[in-house]
């Protein structure tokens, strides 16, 4: 997809169509009002027939306009003026482009950019529509013998700013958001294989091949690797697969050399069967997305790199498989992971914290400023915050105020649970250091206690993505979140440190 900013008035734009937007009660938008100026009235008339209203969700496909070069004039209701807001914006965008890829137009002139959106710039807009137009295109057909190509594909968006010096930063702004966006798409993909084509081997391919692409360094580590550090927690988890383990590393130098990294540590369990303790038979498919920690990383150091974010990245994905089997975990076994804490498996459907505990501990051979795991770690968490939050839990405030800064300026939003001492207790074992467990309560903070143990000498925030990673029924489907929250971050991050550096 090929996206360009223009600034311009729509009279004058020979587009196959131009998108404008119009408020309830048949408001008309300032371009709208221009295009309806321009064609003599065209547009209030037809809306006087009660054709659209302008609530959210409605949406006007118009051919042959008076005095107007374009073919086509799609508008989109966009709801009441005073509370259109940041999702109002992203929704009006997605069902543009639902309407502009069933229409056979292969280019189009949005000028929905131009709409007010409360507390966001040009920039917020222009990166946004790149995203959502991306992920509306979004189509994972690889795999069917037949694939639909039955409509010409949408190829070219111009997104229309207001002024000319609006131009630069509408351009960079481009450059981020589909930076962002294939990530996001990569981070699909991957999510979306089954497991018997994604397995542990399968990613660390992945991660070879962004290598290549981004000059970065490459370190898969073998299960004799792994037994040599001493990755008893990661190892026991893998026990019950025919798929060899994989610790996977990616290093992008973009800072300054000696400077202590960023560490994203992703969750890669290619498929969980629960091992064991095995998962009930509805819906287990869907535990091929249990890597979707793993992919983000991909995703958001493939962002990083396309970028060029003058920062240092390690992504560390420990990946596996989690099955029963004769030499599988079994309930109540004891393993020591590489910190060397024991940990009593009561319940081998918790292998996530058990591959990132040692996955952790390796991280802080780095060094690193910070470090954030992400992981579909707890079911407790789409209880408790569904599909429109991810959970977070940090050992660092200031980390956590970071991350929901980032979440809430991409719409990748995170909410903060607590992380008390007192949640610790639930971990107690009269056997080993601690269980994998904590019972019923407060499943998606223990999950994080658990491993908050493995993360006490450096900065560590903890996003479980559970309910957000993948979407159930029938749309069912991985989401590429969170790589615009960690995207976001990072970016955050190099202007932080570039802007000391300055001063």
């Amino acid at each position: 997809m090929e996206f360009i900013v223009k600034s311009g008035t729509p009279e004058k734009q020979r587009s196959s169509c131009i998108v404008a937007g119009v408020f309830e009660s048949r408001k008309l938008s300032t371009v709208a009002h221009q295009i309806d100026a321009v064609s003599g009235g065209a547009i209030s008339s037809i809306l006087r027939r009660g054709d659209l209203e302008g609530k959210p969700g409605q949406s006007l496909l118009l051919h042959n306009i008076p005095n107007l070069p374009s073919e086509r004039v799609l508008l989109i209701g966009c709801g009441k003026e005073k509370e259109f807001n940041e999702n109002h914006y992203r929704d009006a965008t997605a069902k543009a482009v639902s309407i502009l890829k069933d229409t056979g137009a292969t280019e189009a002139t949005s000028y929905l950019t131009e709409l007010d959106v409360k507390g966001r710039d040009i920039s917020w807009k222009v990166r946004q529509a790149v995203e959502v137009t991306e992920a509306a295109l979004y189509r994972f057909d690889q795999l069917k013998s037949k694939p639909d190509n039955s409509r010409r594909a949408l190829r070219r968006v111009v997104l229309a700013v207001p002024k000319r010096s609006d131009l630069g930063p509408g351009e960079r702004a481009i450059h981020e958001g589909q930076a962002i966006a294939d990530g996001m798409k990569l981070a699909r993909d991957l999510g979306n294989l089954p497991g018997n084509l994604c397995t542990p081997a399968y990613l660390a391919d992945q991660a070879t091949e962004i290598g290549k692409q981004y000059g970065l360094k490459i370190t898969v580590l073998e299960k004799d690797d792994m037994q040599k550090l001493g990755m008893g927690a990661l190892l026991s988890v893998a026990r019950g697969s025919r798929q060899p383990p994989k610790l996977i590393v990616l290093e992008y130098d973009g800072g300054k050399e000696g400077e202590p990294p960023v560490a994203l540590v992703g969750k890669g369990l290619t498929f969980d069967a629960g091992g064991i303790s095995i998962k009930p038979a509805a819906n287990m498919d869907e535990m091929k997305y249990d890597m979707c920690g793993g992919a983000s990383v991909l995703g958001a150091v493939k962002a990083a790199a396309e970028l060029k974010l003058p920062l240092n990245i390690v992504g560390i994905i420990p990946s596996s498989e989690n099955l029963p089997d004769g030499d599988a975990n079994k309930p109540g076994d004891i393993v020591t992971s590489m910190s060397g804490q024991t940990v009593e498996v009561l319940n081998t459907d918790a292998e996530g914290r058990l591959i990132l505990s040692d996955a952790l501990t390796y991280a802080e051979r780095y060094k690193p400023a910070v470090v954030i795991d992400i992981a579909t770690l707890t079911g407790a968490c789409v209880i408790a915050l569904g599909a429109h939050a991810s959970g977070l839990l940090a050992n660092n405030d200031q980390l956590a105020r970071e991350i929901l800064g980032a979440g809430k300026y991409t719409h990748d939003r995170a909410w903060q649970l607590p992380l008390w001492d007192e949640y610790q207790k639930q971990l107690d074992s009269n056997f080993a250091d601690m269980a994998n467990i904590g019972g019923r309560e407060a499943g998606t903070i223990t999950g994080a206690c658990f491993l908050a143990r493995y993360a006490k000498n450096f900065k560590w925030a903890h996003l479980d993505i559970a309910g957000t990673a993948w979407k159930t029924g029938k749309e069912k489907g991985a989401t590429g979140r969170p790589v615009p929250l960690l995207v976001q971050f990072l970016i955050n991050r190099a202007r932080h440190d570039g802007a000391e550096a300055a001063a």
